[in-house]
């Protein structure tokens, strides 16, 4: 058993903050671990596990006479029995029956002390998952140099996502009128890996996919390959080949704000994602220690879905259902990694880089134009390193680097003014209203910040016959990074009396945080 919790945010009070002072903002999170293992002899072994985590984060931004109030509760909980048996030295099976729930809400609401009922405007997101699994998988160790392995897995998803939005205080937030979605979803596979020569090694698979909605039905093939083959000067190559189904979307905003991620079915209406890609790499092995992996990628997608312009997941209508906010198109990824790894020695870690574009493109976004997707990344990179002061004592740090994430974000912003429409009235200004309008640009023209944060650990070991055990002092982000954790675009009134200007707010979640820990096995 295991047990986290974090009480940073309520400590301190002040666990992150925006580009200008006063813009306090609160995290937390808590992780729960049980795992029972029984040996039901030779042959057998039961194991019960489960698991529950939630992750929260709060902020607060106090403009002029109003206060910005914004939250994100996130977590899972999950549930697994599994029953492992040996037929023989030769065949084994695997069953296991799956529970898991993942939650996720995000709560926006702008609040006036100049108002009577006080606030202004609320917003909701809610997405919530519920799965019930079953699955069976046979080995087979035909031998050394042949294994097939067969199964067959059974998920009965429930889907509940919603959006909801008040503007009064005096109006809760309505009950949320949409119904659960259920759906099955199912596949078979076999798979063999074979090694015919000291040369070549073969791993072919076919998946048969099945998905059931009320209103349609898909059954799609998905079949792989992957091949590698040993070149003198311990030089190896290999290449794969995928296709792939997704019968679950995410549908993701493009603007700032919090991640208002909501997760829906296929539906007769909306097909199952589909990709295929094909990837070709080397592997030199230069000694026992040190190992170069040099890869290539290109995966085409098609049936990507994204809310259609101006369109959302408010519930406005209980008779509207939520794909006529919806719009389907194709995506490109492809890029390049580079891995540089020593396995053994005083001295231990890898760097990896991986350079990369995705573009996604819809007849009804952006013109019909290619556009970067939210989390199209150009560069990641990562330096993680393992040093033994001595039997005793290691020390090791971990470096990240990864582009910002793409949005969309007004790039100016014009008055339009509102003719009179009774030019016989009293009024002396040809115009009765003023409306502020923004001008977006292109879909996704914004970048954010690139993220980089170094962790640094140093570890005390103590080894005794029947027991060992361990300290850890460690920093989490020793340089105190503010990465951006989302952005928000809100009004500030520098001058009284005078327009307000649009300003993007950057908010952030842990600085640096050092830790203790204490790890004793037995």
């Amino acid at each position: 058993m295991s047990a986290r919790q974090c009480y940073l945010g309520a400590l301190t009070g002040l666990v992150a903050k925006g580009r200008e002072s006063g813009v306090p903002s609160r995290s937390g999170f808590g992780d729960y671990n049980a795992k029972l293992s029984f040996d039901l002899g030779a042959r057998d072994q039961l194991y019960v596990s489960g698991y529950t985590g939630s992750d929260q984060f709060k902020s607060q931004r106090v403009s002029g006479n109003r206060t910005l109030d914004a939250s994100l509760n996130w977590g899972n909980t999950t549930g697994t029995l599994r029953w492992s048996h040996r037929f023989s030295n030769r065949a084994s099976a695997h069953t296991a029956l799956i529970f898991s729930q993942y939650r996720m809400q995000v709560a926006n609401e702008e609040a006036s002390a100049a108002t009577q009922n006080g606030s202004l405007f609320r917003l909701k997101y809610q997405s919530n998952i519920r799965d019930l699994a079953f699955k069976h998988d046979l080995d087979l160790y035909a031998s050394e140099r042949h294994q097939l392995r067969f199964g067959v897995q059974i998920t009965a998803h429930r889907f509940n996502p919603s959006a909801v939005v008040t503007s009064s205080a005096e109006a809760a937030l309505p009950t949320t009128t949409n119904q659960n979605i259920d759906v099955m979803e199912s596949g078979v596979y076999a798979e063999d890996y074979w090694q015919p020569t000291d040369r070549w090694r073969i791993n072919a698979g076919l998946r048969m996919s099945h998905f059931f909605h009320p209103q349609a039905q898909y059954l799609r093939p998905e079949p792989r390959l992957s091949v590698g083959y040993k070149l003198p000067g311990d030089w190896t190559i290999k290449g794969a080949y995928a296709q792939m189904n997704q019968y679950v979307h995410m549908l993701s905003s493009t603007g700032v704000g919090l991640p208002t991620d909501l997760w829906v079915p296929t539906t007769d209406r909306v097909k199952p994602q589909q990709s295929e890609q094909v990837a070709l790499g080397l592997v030199k092995d230069f000694d026992s220690d040190i190992a170069l992996t040099v890869e290539g990628y290109h995966k085409t997608m098609k049936n990507n879905i994204s809310y259609r312009e101006g369109a959302s997941f408010l519930l406005t209508d209980d008779k509207a259902r939520w794909e006529d906010n919806v719009t389907a198109g194709r995506g490109w990824s492809y890029g390049g990694e580079v891995m540089l790894q020593k396995k053994r020695g005083r001295l231990s870690g890898w760097i990896g880089y991986t350079l990369s574009w995705t573009q996604w493109q819809f007849a009804d976004l952006n013109g019909g134009r290619r556009f970067f997707p939210r989390y199209d990344r150009r560069h990641d990179l990562s330096v993680v390193g393992v040093y033994e002061l001595s039997k005793r004592v290691s020390l090791s740090g971990t470096w990240v680097y990864g582009t910002g994430q793409a949005l969309t974000v007004p790039s100016s912003r014009y008055a339009v003014g509102v003719n009179n429409p009774d030019p016989s009235s009293a009024a002396t200004t040809p115009f009765i209203d003023t409306r502020n309008v923004k001008d977006y640009g292109a879909k996704n023209s914004f970048r954010a910040e690139p993220y980089h944060r170094m962790d640094l650990s140093l570890q005390f070991h103590t080894r005794k016959k029947a027991w060992e055990s361990s300290w850890e002092l460690s920093v989490y982000n020793a340089y105190n990074r503010r990465n951006a954790f989302y952005y928000s675009l809100e009004s500030k009134v520098e001058v009284a009396n005078k327009p307000s200007k649009t300003v993007l707010y950057r908010y952030s979640l842990f600085p640096v945080v050092p830790s203790v820990s204490y790890t004793f096995k037995f």
